[in-house]
């Protein structure tokens, strides 16, 4: 493929809005693979997570940030610090509600933040999950979406049903300004292996659970890589990963009956893992009390949220 010409764009998008609107789910619909996990659990994105989307005109770079809430522990403060940190230095901002739910004070208080913390950066107004509404609940939320503030653009858009998301990315794109690529063509994300795999552990651990534990389950790849192996035989990648809770009581949930949960969650992640590393794939884990973590400094950076 030919170096990119004059006319190429490139540059950093991300989506914002409050926990649970689709932000994730979009992120991976454009990008056309699965990089962010997903769950019907608010606060499950917690890290700043980058798609990439390369076509011959431009690059697109899309950052997913953790939902916008009310902190309520030093890890909320910690998130909410990234996200503006993140929206502060993209070129482009994609503000989504979903088509389901009314326009309320978390919405509002997000669309003024960002007219005040980055005034410079466009923003297009995304309405998520139009497949759970009705066209006239989307059309009705398109406008009061647009009465919050100056959007470059507002799209309705469904990530499950694929409907309109060629039309997000040529919006975001259509923001950006002329550059050069910053990766290479095949790649799809920056992050490293180690914290897909973990995400894709705690996506596995969350399912099913009720609502409190989603926030006190933290994930760490401790250890990773091929076996040795006799000739012949197919390739094997070891991988162990520590599950964090905060109480007793949550790892007894994690666990399961004589450990019947926790064999679930491997049996759950292990096919996303061996998607990812390209082999199959041996998934030791194991769950531990790490008291309180989301509160103490030192946990947080024990568990990587510097």
């Amino acid at each position: 493929m030919p170096p990119p010409g004059p006319e190429h764009r490139s540059g950093f998008a991300c989506f914002v809005g409050r926990p649970n609107v689709g932000k994730s789910t979009l992120l991976n619909a454009v990008v056309g693979s699965k990089i962010a996990i997903t769950s019907d659990k608010p606060q499950t994105t917690r890290r700043a997570i980058r798609g990439i989307v390369t076509r011959p005109d431009a690059q697109l770079v899309i950052v997913d940030t953790p939902g916008m809430h009310k902190p309520r522990t030093l890890l909320g403060e910690r998130l909410g610090d990234l996200i503006r940190s993140v929206w502060s230095d993209v070129d482009v901002v994609g503000f989504c509600v979903p088509a389901d739910e009314p326009i309320g004070p978390g919405d509002r208080r997000i669309a003024a933040d960002l007219t005040k913390e980055a005034p410079r950066s466009p923003v297009v107004g995304i309405v998520t999950k139009t497949d759970r509404a009705r066209p006239e609940q989307v059309a009705a939320q398109l406008q009061a979406l647009a009465q919050l503030r100056e959007f470059a653009h507002v799209v309705p858009v469904s990530a499950t049903a694929g409907t309109q998301v060629d039309v997000v990315t040529d919006l975001l794109i259509d923001c950006l300004p002329p550059g050069p690529r910053f990766y290479p063509d095949a790649e799809l994300t920056d992050e490293p292996v180690e914290t897909l795999i973990a995400e894709l552990v705690r996506e596995a651990a969350l399912d099913g659970v009720r609502e409190e534990l989603p926030h006190s389950v933290a994930v760490v790849v401790d250890e990773m890589g091929p076996r040795e192996r006799e000739p012949g035989r197919p390739p094997l990648t070891d991988v162990y990963a520590t599950i964090f809770v905060e109480r007793d009581s949550q790892k007894a949930i994690i666990l399961g009956s004589k450990g019947s949960r926790l064999s679930r969650i491997g049996t759950r992640a292990r096919p996303g893992i061996e998607a990812l590393v390209g082999t199959k794939v041996y998934l030791d884990l194991h769950v531990t009390v790490a008291k309180e973590w989301q509160r103490d400094p030192k946990q947080l950076r024990r568990l990587g949220f510097d």
